[in-house]
């Protein structure tokens, strides 16, 4: 015999695993410090900065 589900318990529950993941994704995406963000960015000016003062020729 089937076990009996109720349907909304189930509506729910699938809504909060999805809510979860997309959270979780959010997390993965937004979630660096202010201070991780300005070393990253200053990193990537120090390498710029390296790279066109490894150039043969100025334009």
């Amino acid at each position: 015999m089937a076990e009996i589900i109720n349907l909304r318990q189930a509506r729910k529950a699938a809504k909060r695993k999805q809510d979860e993941a997309v959270a979780a994704a959010n997390r993965a995406k937004f979630g660096r410090t202010k201070a991780e963000r300005l070393a990253q960015t200053s990193e990537q000016d120090r390498a710029g900065r390296l790279l066109d003062g490894a150039r043969r020729e100025q334009d």
